[in-house]
């Protein structure tokens, strides 16, 4: 039997457009499941926010190993992380956090091109993002440990100059690291979609935002995956505050069970 690492590369290879889930417990993981998505990735907005915290490395790591172990225990899918930054400050801390979602059986992680500085975030020099992905999949090979590492480029969420140019040469230049997927959050226009597609070899994966083409569409454009984000996560604990309300108004729990 393939492993979940084999499993998951082949979803980014298949001929159809993978739509992958983004969950933030093992209860939610497990209904993805359940409707037959053939993998879910952890959001890290969506799980830091469910622990209280805000996103952007502000959860403890420790804190989210519990429940990534938590979402390993509940299914036999694929389980992709969205590491951020990676948790570290250099190139060994950031691998070591690595190690250990390998080894707890995890197949995948996105890890950014940008960091958060007391200004605000900010891309990282595409050059030492490159090099540091180099390293984390030299470590890997020279242990023999298999990872599918997606870069999230974050040209287009933070709306940088010149977005589609610059994303050109960091998609380029990422492809020679050995990385495995190009993820694109907040890239919505087509011609924006089909230029990035058309400049690297590697599998492109978009995050669902009002205004993405739909999913015909994406596939049409070259799109290899599409991911849901916190949306789902907001969604559901939108929905939770008119029903907090309406038991409230109504002095009675009856709004729970209608």
């Amino acid at each position: 039997m393939s492993s979940p690492y084999q499993q998951f590369k082949q979803l980014h290879q298949a001929p159809g457009l993978f739509v992958l889930p983004n969950v933030w417990n093992a209860k939610s993981a497990t209904l993805f499941q359940q409707e037959n998505y053939p993998a879910v990735g952890t959001s890290s907005a969506a799980v830091a926010n469910s622990l209280g915290y805000e996103d952007g490395e502000a959860m403890p790591f420790s804190a989210y190993l519990l429940i990534i172990q938590r979402i390993l225990s509940a299914v036999n899918i694929p389980v992709t992380v969205d590491l951020e930054m990676g948790y570290g400050n250099t190139d060994d801390e950031i691998y070591a956090n690595i190690k250990k979602l390998v080894e707890l059986g995890v197949a995948g992680i996105n890890i950014e091109d940008s960091t958060i500085t007391a200004t605000g975030r900010t891309l990282k020099d595409a050059n030492h993002f490159a090099q540091t992905i180099s390293f984390i999949k030299r470590q890997l090979a020279a242990e023999q440990l298999e990872l599918f590492i997606n870069i999230r480029c974050d040209t287009y969420i933070l709306n940088v100059a010149n977005k589609q140019q610059e994303t050109g040469q960091r998609l380029k230049l990422y492809g020679t690291t050995g990385a495995d997927g190009i993820f694109l959050p907040c890239i919505s226009d087509e011609k924006d979609i089909a230029a990035a597609v058309s400049s690297t070899p590697l599998p492109i994966n978009v995050m669902c935002i009002p205004g993405l083409p739909d999913l015909d569409t994406l596939k049409k454009l070259g799109v290899k995956r599409v991911s849901m984000g916190p949306f789902l996560f907001n969604k559901v604990y939108d929905s939770i505050a008119p029903l907090i309300q309406a038991v409230k108004d109504s002095n009675d729990f009856a709004p729970l069970f209608s």
